[in-house]
């Protein structure tokens, strides 16, 4: 990430807005601005593939001949909207998947969810992100996402309806066709 070029483009857009960037409350914002973007944006950095292999600590599962899911509700995270750069808040992943020989450790399955967010994203795309990510670092083609938040999009600007919520699933193997794995994720 290039914050000089951040820290130029911030004092020009604080100047576009008619502000001067050199007043006491703002002379030190373009770098303040710089800085958050590198870390609220540090998703962007890493593919898919890279996420998965920086996360993907497994462990052997014990088999048995249920089909059992490892469900992780509530995983909190935000993100920014790629068509206004708008804050994507208050949102929530359920993530579960059919581990194949090997469970992923909890809090990776969290640390995927953060980093895939920490881009500009489309909320149904973070879904698509998560579920390929999960999928490749567990080792299982079966994978749900529930992704459920608001949009400063939405709920700040143009029709400023504060309390939409926009949902997001995403299914992948056998969370496709099967209802009662779809569910696990309520």
């Amino acid at each position: 990430m290039d914050k000089e070029k951040i820290e130029y483009h911030i004092r020009g857009l604080l100047e576009a807005i008619g502000e001067d960037p050199d007043r006491e409350g703002l002379a030190e914002t373009p770098k303040r601005v710089a800085a958050m973007l590198e870390e609220v944006l540090e998703g962007t950095a890493y593919s898919n593939h890279e996420i998965a292999e920086m996360f993907g600590k497994t462990f052997t599962a014990e088999q048995s001949d249920a089909e059992e899911a490892v469900v992780m509700k509530d995983i909190t995270v935000f993100s920014y909207c790629e068509h206004h750069l708008a804050l994507m808040y208050d949102m929530t992943v359920n993530v579960a998947y059919i581990p194949r020989g090997r469970v992923l450790g909890l809090s990776k399955i969290a640390r995927i969810c953060d980093m895939a967010a920490k881009r500009l994203q489309l909320q149904e795309r973070l879904g698509r992100d998560i579920a390929e990510i999960i999928s490749e670092a567990a080792g299982s083609p079966d994978v749900g996402v529930k992704i459920t938040g608001s949009h400063s999009c939405m709920t700040a600007r143009g029709i400023r309806n504060a309390s939409a919520r926009t949902e997001t699933r995403t299914y992948t193997g056998a969370f496709k066709n099967n209802r009662d794995l779809q569910k696990l994720l309520d």
